[in-house]
């Protein structure tokens, strides 16, 4: 019989606050922040997740966030291409979007939040029609990573002749140095800017549209203006036939940092910018008026002023009234130079308590003026701070404060050692600077403590008390309900490797870098014997030096041996009772990290860097089997409770299910998205626990699913197969500067593409639309036939046969042919349907051709049939017109679809003219009511009728 197992999966994932993947968004109360895979929403006020964004079996991480005006909708970005557009109020997808190759690095809504413009680390820019679900088109021009898009609005009264549509062009940056401006309506680049000596980082566009701030990696804040007389002309020749520049340089904008600049924000609607050019901090520039600066100005000139009459009151000489004139002409030249200075001054600088990864302003502003600006920071944490208007006060000068922070849900520094109390219920994980214990049922963080480098640890008898063993070679005793260290043991000269408390709870081993392994006894003291509140402590009793290192030590649960892993790539096993030598275990070419032993202490099985894993008998200790586990160091091995089973991580961001017996794997369970550093085993076989260099920690929990390794590998090699297949049909020339090895570069791309993109869900929707097809076709085939043979019949012939039997499938939904068909086509996700159709070989279009003119002539969604004509005629073109079979199909399928069409559109129009008529009538009857009050005129009539439009509060009284 076929031994099974039980299947282990992702349950729950804590310990993230921010993510460093992407951006952040804040809209004045929640922030939307980057979760690895997740979107994670935070009430940054009582720091309390409120949701958590995640689509099952999705596992590329978040790369860029951003909020459509339509304030309910997100686009969210990921590091495999896709764009999904997620709807906040029910934390579901609304659809998703694939055509990128690469991670998504850039996103941008139009004014009305219908069309969406992504950039990639494919150098491609695609235009998304959000509301039909489909890519317009795929814009080709930058040679390396797009940084920013930003849509620009054309003219408000845009002349006659224009066929530009208002919010038609769009400004691009890449790390290519170069800004690109692109006219949408003719789907080219009208302009390229060669903006900074290195890498475009940033940019970002005013509110008035009519200036453009961009960030390189130099350190440099450049300004351009932006001629809108040109944007509305799009770029066309003036009268002498030259090309007017749309973006000029008008000068640089100081910093006080010289770091490469980040990031660049307006606020929407309030007079600010704000540059992050440093690793800690975030400078933010008021944006003056022009009646202030105007004041600016004369002052200025006053004090030139004064300053010439005061030298005009000495006697000058020629050289004198020399310098004079140079000093007037710099004075001209600094006042045009100044220009932007004068506009934009240095107001505050936010410092924030680590290294600022974004950071987004808040839309409301707060009583006395003040601003929110939400920074997310790379040491998992998230922070806003209130940023007060300015003062006429010189002797006031503001500063940012912090008013909230969402911090404790998560470390700071990676998660180095985990450990679970004996009944399950509590998890303590220690990373450099502390130490948190956790709730495993509510996955609430309960205490946060400060501690040291910490690289070891474990619940001592009790679970009331926690041991950490750090870099420094102490042992630092904590005490969970008061949340305190109680005592600090002096226990090594150096790095405390590794510690493991006996079976029966009474002592307790340690293994440090000073080449000595020391043995500890618990002592028990009332917390009424000292002053500090001690409940156990620690007493040495014996040591036992080593020739090299120890990396690692464990007891065997019997008690009988111990055994312990050095540097030099050996296992020593000792008996426990008189530290007499037994065994030494040699194989690895790489030192052991961690080892275990069985619960019948019959197994002993290493993990090491050389990413093998060895199994071994502990009777003779003989290497029983050697697999190699993961792709890199395999950092923790543990057995399962009570049995052969064990599980491995390594820094190939894996977690291993094994069988110790059979030596094969079980199960490969994918999630984290850095190395895994720690494991801990559930004392009962029900879960396992993982924390990784991503900070983030993940419970596998054992289900009542059995697994079978015979059909797991089936499953592994069919997904590989898609994988490769959806691969090759992509387009694999890479555009120069996407770092493709291998490839040769295409330099003859056009600039304006299709939006295609093979994927396993496109590959899966073509496949059950052929099967469709071939059912249906073998369907009307058998019934042709028999009517054919009835037609040769009289009717009372005895001859007659009874019709041959409907298709199980058919029979089953009671559909024809032509109605199935259409039912599995509805059924391919609108986004995926023209990839879809794309799998399909020639004669399937023509098969699928005979369908289209049956759904036209019967008036079946004749929407979907449009979109499915037009694009197989699009994409089959000279095939279909070198085919005069096909003028059979395609001329009653012409004539069925513009009948159709033709309805489509007067039902349309028809209701349109109601809506006016209904309008009419509405404002007629207002505008009637009005004129019937005394002392009203035409102009107070207009004035009531657009207050009338604006909502207002009313007080309903009970």
């Amino acid at each position: 019989m076929v031994q099974s197992y039980l299947r282990h999966g992702p349950t729950q994932a804590f310990g993230l606050v921010c993510s460093t993947s992407s951006n952040a968004v804040f809209d004045g109360k929640l922030a939307y922040v980057a979760g690895l895979e997740d979107v994670l929403v935070w009430d940054v006020k009582k720091g309390q997740m409120i949701a958590m964004w995640h689509e099952f079996g999705h596992r590329e991480e978040v790369t860029c966030i951003i909020q459509s005006p339509q304030k309910d909708t997100f686009a969210v970005g990921y590091a495999d291409g896709s764009i999904r557009i997620w709807k906040a109020s029910t934390g579901t997808v609304l659809t998703t979007l694939n055509g990128h190759r690469n991670a998504i690095t850039a996103l941008a809504f139009d004014h009305g939040g219908t069309r969406l413009a992504s950039g990639s680390q494919d150098t491609d820019l695609i235009l998304w029609d959000v509301v039909g679900e489909a890519g317009l088109y795929r814009l080709s021009g930058h040679r390396d990573q797009i940084t920013a898009i930003r849509f620009l609005a054309a003219a408000n009264n845009p002349p006659s002749t224009s066929t530009t549509a208002a919010g038609s062009f769009l400004l691009t940056s890449s790390k290519d140095t170069f800004v690109k401006l692109w006219d949408l309506s003719t789907q080219h680049c009208i302009q390229t800017i060669v903006a900074h000596r290195s890498e475009v980082w940033t940019l970002d566009v005013n509110q008035s549209q009519d200036l453009v701030f961009t960030g390189g990696g130099e350190g440099e804040v450049k300004a351009w203006s932006i001629d809108h007389d040109a944007l509305a002309n799009g770029g066309r020749e003036t009268v002498s036939g030259e090309i007017p520049k749309i973006i000029t340089p008008i000068s640089s904008l100081p910093l006080a940092a010289k770091h490469r600049v980040a990031q660049i924000q307006f606020h929407p609607s309030l007079p600010y910018l704000a540059v992050q050019s440093h690793d800690r901090s975030v400078e933010i520039f008021r944006v003056r008026s022009e009646e202030e600066v105007k004041k600016k100005q004369i002052r200025r000139k006053k004090r030139a002023k004064e300053k010439k009459q005061q030298e005009q009151a000495k006697p000058r000489t020629k050289d004198d009234h020399k310098q004079e004139l140079e000093d007037e002409q710099d004075f001209d030249d600094l006042t045009m130079a100044s220009n932007l200075v004068d506009y934009f001054t240095p107001h505050i600088v936010v410092r924030a308590s680590g290294k600022v990864r974004s950071f987004d302003f808040s839309l409301r502003e707060l009583k006395g003026g003040a601003v929110q600006l939400c920074v997310a920071l790379s040491s998992n944490a998230v922070e806003v701070y209130s940023i007060p208007p300015p003062t006429k006060s010189k002797d006031e000068t503001p500063e940012a404060t912090r008013s909230c922070a969402v911090e404790l849900p998560g470390h700071r520094t990676d998660i180095r050692t985990l450990c679970l109390s004996t009944d399950d219920q509590i998890l303590a994980s220690a990373s450099n600077g502390s130490l948190k214990i956790w709730n495993m049922k509510t996955t609430q963080c309960i205490r946060t403590i400060e501690c040291g480098p910490a690289v070891c640890s474990t619940f001592l008898p009790g679970d009331r008390h926690v041991a950490i063993g750090t870099k420094s070679g102490e042992i630092l005793i904590y005490d969970i309900a008061s949340s305190t260290l109680i005592e600090i043991v002096k226990a090594h000269n150096s790095t405390v490797w590794s510690m493991h408390i006996r079976a029966d709870k009474k002592a307790l081993v340690t293994g440090s870098a000073d080449k000595d392994v020391k043995f500890w006894e618990f002592e028990h003291k009332d917390a009424s014997e000292t002053s500090s509140g001690r409940l156990i402590s620690i007493t040495h009793t014996r040591t036992l030096k080593m020739s090299d290192e120890v990396l690692a030590v464990k007891y065997s649960p019997n008690s009988k041996f111990l055994a312990i892993s050095l540097l030099d790539s050996t296992v020593k096993v000792f008996y426990e009772d008189s530290l007499k030598f037994f065994l030494s275990l040699y194989g690895h070419k790489l030192p052991v990290l961690a080892m275990d032993i069985s619960d019948d202490s019959k197994l002993i099985v290493t993990c090491s860097a050389d990413k093998n894993v060895k199994i071994w008998g502990l009777d003779f200790g003989d290497c029983h089997k050697s697999i190699f586990a993961h792709d890199e160091s395999v950092m923790q091995v543990a057995f399962e409770k009570g049995s052969h089973y064990f599980w491995t991580v390594g820094k190939d961001k894996l977690l291993k299910y094994w069988d110790g017996d059979k030596f094969e794997a079980i199960q490969k369970l994918e999630g984290h998205h850095k190395e895994i550093w720690a494991m801990a085993l559930s004392h009962h076989g029900n879960f396992v626990v993982t924390g990784s260099h991503d900070k983030s920690i993940r419970v596998w929990e054992k289900l009542d699913e059995p697994l079978f390794l015979e059909e797991e590998r089936e499953r592994d090699m069919e997904q590989l197969y898609e994988k490769g297949i959806a691969d090759a049909m992509n387009r694999v020339d890479a555009p120069i500067g996407s770092g493709a090895d291998g490839v040769p570069v295409n330099t003859t791309d056009n600039e304006v593409g299709a939006v295609q993109k093979q994927t396993t869900e496109t590959l899966m929707a073509g496949e059950r639309i052929m099967e469709a097809l071939d059912l249906a076709d073998k369907e009307r085939e058998i019934f042709a036939e028999y009517e054919e043979a009835m037609s040769h019949l009289s009717g009372n012939d005895a001859m007659r046969l009874q019709p041959p039997p409907r298709n199980a499938v058919l029979a089953a939904y009671d559909l024809e042919p032509e109605a199935w068909i259409l039912r599995v086509v509805e059924k391919v996700p609108s986004t995926a349907l023209q990839d879809a159709l794309l799998v399909l070989p020639f004669g399937k279009v023509v098969s699928l051709m005979v369908y289209l003119d049956i759904w036209a002539q019967k008036g079946w969604n004749i929407t979907l049939v449009s979109r499915i004509i037009f694009f197989l005629l699009k994409t089959h073109h000279h095939q279909i017109v070198s085919n005069r079979i096909m003028r059979t199909t395609l001329i009653p399928l012409r004539k069925h679809l513009r009948t159709n069409l033709q309805a489509q559109k007067d039902l349309i129009t028809y209701n349109l003219a109601a809506l006016q008529f209904i309008r009419r009538k509405n404002d007629a009857s207002r505008i009637a009511e009005f004129y019937e009050e005394e002392g009203m005129d035409e102009e107070k009539v207009k004035a009531r009728i657009a207050e009338s439009k604006k909502r207002k509060r009313v007080n309903l009284k009970t």
